[in-house]
């Protein structure tokens, strides 16, 4: 379960934990934005040293980036080991049947640059403010209330359907299931229908649950609208406005930098 939750670094004392959520969500994502426009391989560098400089700032672990990253990285570098092999006309060597071509290399550290950066961004974002707060600064700043509860909604049953797949492997396992040792290629008809009733299973049972937490927050008034709530929210320090300023001055420099090596 702990593999799914951003919140257990969110109580640190850091100049990004005490930066104000709307400023900060509307920065960070900003500074994504400005991320996915780099097209030039040399602002590369920089945008990755402005993504290891928030991170720094926000006094989180390497190990909390390491773990989340693990995943997804997987993912990207799965999708982006054949670049360099196939794309492009420029061959810069050649072993045997393989070929590294540049264009298809610049393409790849181009992709996995704005991976990586905007990726911690994310775990900035998400590692130093709590999802409720979050989640309250969307609404503030105009998202529609169907769209956040279903945001936390799907957030908090996460933890839900990871104890209940838990308890059902122990149940398999009691039974007799994983005991014998066998490698993927070697996976059998018999061990493929248990994962199959195991999902199935875990589909039907997270479809009921969420069935019964509706029909409840039905009988308590959801959807019947409520009064309105006065804003508590602290006015931003200059802290958060100098942070804002600077984070919004470096998303404006790359958009220009990208303009300007365009033309």
């Amino acid at each position: 379960m702990g593999s799914v939750s951003f919140d257990t670094y969110v109580h640190r004392e850091s100049v990004i934990h005490r930066w104000a959520p709307r400023l900060k969500l509307l920065s960070l994502l900003g500074l994504m934005f400005a991320f996915a426009t780099v097209q030039n391989l040399a602002l590369v560098p920089w945008i990755l040293a402005l993504a290891a400089v928030l991170y720094g700032l926000s006094s989180l672990p390497l190990s909390f980036l390491r773990r989340r990253l693990s995943y997804p990285g997987l993912f990207i570098v799965a999708v982006v080991v054949l670049l360099p092999l196939t794309v492009g006309d420029t061959v810069l060597g050649q072993w045997g049947w393989l070929t590294l071509r540049e264009e298809g290399l610049r393409a790849a550290l181009l992709i996995v640059g704005r991976f990586l950066s905007i990726l911690t961004l994310g775990f900035v974002l998400l590692g130093t403010t709590p999802f409720l707060t979050l989640l309250g600064a969307m609404r503030s700043l105009g998202l529609p209330t169907i769209l956040t509860d279903m945001a936390l909604l799907s957030y908090r049953y996460l933890f839900e359907i990871a104890a209940m797949l838990t308890t059902m492997q122990q149940a398999m396992g009691l039974r007799g299931f994983g005991h014998r040792r066998q490698g993927w290629l070697r996976v059998n008809r018999q061990t493929l229908e248990h994962l199959a009733l195991l999902t199935g299973n875990l589909l039907i049972r997270s479809y009921e649950q969420s069935e019964r937490v509706y029909k409840a927050m039905r009988l308590r008034g959801y959807g019947q609208g409520s009064a309105p709530r006065q804003s508590t929210t602290p006015r931003p320090t200059a802290l958060c406005w100098g942070l804002t300023g600077a984070v919004g001055a470096a998303a404006i420099a790359l958009v220009a930098a990208e303009l300007s090596w365009l033309r």
